[in-house]
């Protein structure tokens, strides 16, 4: 029960987002930018944002070579420059938005692992460095050549190292926690612990009913819910995927600094200071982390502690410290579904596991839709 006050000042807006993550902070952020005197809210299930834009790996990419080689047996060589120019875009937008320093970024550059079965994928290198240049106007994958005594990789596992200088890594939880101060400095207003139910139309508004039993108004609703938009939205058929994550207790001296994709970007892992985390494994098991579970199971990181011992750490000695899941959103299209469902409600989801690189860049069109 809500009193007429209340009613009055806290249940009717301009604009409700639903979810906090990447897309949903930066909606509201560049509306809010817009139009100033309108009244913002934004609306989370989770005492801390949902879903994975706080528990990724960090990783400020925009795709390897082994990625962008399948995609040009599937898509159309525009869609695929589209595609890495639009994650781009996105990665540029977040360093303007937050600030290097404000989310510990640091262009490191990447590095792709090739085993003897993927050599193959290095006969499209000037292929590929040729389609990226009118984005990069530089060659983005080079050939290193494979230097086990640098990074102590196994070599008979890796027979080949690309390096990509473009490439970096960030601290996922201080770049939320900067959207998040940049929001509340533009009073745009944030409950959490809040689970959106069901979305109704009205004359003039969008009625939202939530878990609490308190209903709130806005002229327009931005749904940015990404890998849980199915169970709001269901004439969306969103894809959940987990991504399972480790990281390591400090390892003294650890050769590895960057971030790191590997077979074929199914594994990747990075250095967090003298840490090491590694995520990934979710090909093993598809039907089992086709999920909204939050969970980490031992068919997934177990495999990761081998890959650990066998081909990224050999012969050093190394404890898990913590583990953890993100639940990303997947489906029939390599692309995010950005678009008005009608002239009240509008979506930004499935972001393809891309959600740091494109996030900022679908919040911008989808604030432009509204």
């Amino acid at each position: 029960m809500i009193s007429f006050w209340e009613k009055e000042s806290f249940m009717q807006y301009h604009l409700i987002v639903i979810g906090s993550g990447i897309v949903g902070l930066s909606t509201a952020i560049e509306y809010k930018e817009k139009y100033p005197n309108k009244r913002v809210l934004i609306l989370e299930k989770g005492i801390l944002p949902s879903g994975a834009s706080t528990k990724n790996a960090g990783f400020a990419c925009f795709g390897s070579l082994t990625e962008i080689c399948d995609d040009l047996e599937n898509y159309s060589e525009e869609f695929v420059l589209q595609t890495v120019q639009k994650r781009y875009n996105g990665l540029q937008r977040l360093r303007q938005r937050v600030g290097d320093k404000n989310m510990d970024f640091y262009a490191y550059g990447g590095y792709e692992l090739i085993c003897k079965e993927q050599l193959f994928y290095l006969n499209q290198l000037h292929e590929v460095n040729d389609l990226l240049s009118p984005i990069f106007h530089q060659k983005v994958f080079l050939e290193r050549g494979f230097k086990t005594p640098r990074f102590g990789f196994d070599d008979h596992q890796v027979k080949e190292l690309l390096y990509n200088p473009l490439e970096g890594q960030i601290h996922t939880g201080k770049m939320m926690t900067a959207l998040l101060k940049i929001a509340r400095s533009k009073d745009i207003e944030i409950l959490t612990g809040i689970e959106v139910k069901q979305l109704n139309e009205e004359s003039k508004n969008v009625l939202i009913t939530t878990d609490k039993k308190l209903e709130f108004k806005a002229e327009q609703v931005a749904v940015c819910v990404n890998a849980f938009a199915s169970k709001l939205l269901p004439q969306y058929k969103i894809q959940p995927g987990r991504g399972q994550v480790v990281i390591t207790k400090p390892i003294q001296n650890l050769p590895i600094e960057g971030t790191y994709h590997y077979d074929r970007g199914y594994y990747y892992f990075r250095n967090v200071g003298d840490r090491l985390l590694i995520g990934g494994g979710r090909h093993l098991a598809y039907e089992a982390e086709t999920t909204t579970e939050f969970a980490t199971t031992t068919q997934i990181t177990q495999p990761i502690n081998e890959l650990l011992k066998e081909v990224i750490l050999p012969g050093v000695d190394f404890e898990i410290e913590q583990e953890w899941s993100g639940i990303m959103g997947f489906g029939d299209k390599k692309e995010p579904i950005i678009e008005k469902l009608s002239d009240k409600i509008a979506v930004g989801i499935r972001m393809g596991g891309m959600g740091i690189a494109i996030g900022s860049e679908v919040g911008h069109e989808l604030s432009n839709l509204i």
